[in-house]
């Protein structure tokens, strides 16, 4: 039995590219009839504005039906809680700005050198955090998940894309 010792170096295999997981592939909603779709659009805009006027504290599901003009019921059924209505708000602006750092133009997309990409992107991510604290606060189900949502993991594998 006589093993074959390793090389004493190895060159350095190329390292392979992520996959980042898809935001919401779990969550998104099939296709909805278009009332249920216009309901749930003007449930979306009635919370924003409320969010916009009172800030997320003062979000309640009764005072977003009452906006959007329809029964406590509709918005429980489409959102599940408060937790998941205030989650569908950040969902939206969460798609537009992986599509800015996915897709988009540089120095945020790609096209720019990682280190510019990378400083673009942590631009972007602390406008957007301070923009958004109190809405991405209040829809976080518990600190303890902070960090291993499907949009957070899809941050995360970003950076250490462009850090490899």
């Amino acid at each position: 039995m006589s093993a074959v010792p390793p090389p004493s170096s190895t060159p350095q295999q190329p390292l392979e590219p992520l996959e980042l997981p898809q935001l919401g592939a779990e969550i998104d909603e099939p296709c909805l009839r278009a009332d249920a779709a216009r309901n749930r659009a003007r449930l979306l805009e009635a919370a924003a504005l409320l969010v916009a006027e009172r800030g997320a504290d003062g979000l309640t599901m009764e005072a977003v039906a009452a906006a959007a003009q329809v029964g406590k019921g509709t918005v429980f059924r489409r959102f599940g809680d408060r937790t998941g209505l205030l989650t569908a708000l950040l969902d939206h602006s969460e798609k537009k700005f992986q599509a800015a750092f996915l897709s988009g133009p540089p120095p945020l997309g790609p096209g720019a050198p990682p280190a510019e990409r990378l400083r673009a992107f942590g631009i972007a991510m602390l406008r957007r955090t301070a923009d958004e604290l109190e809405l991405q606060l209040a829809a976080e189900p518990c600190a303890d998940r902070r960090f291993t949502s499907p949009p957070r993991r899809v941050l995360h594998h970003h950076v250490t894309l462009l850090l490899r």
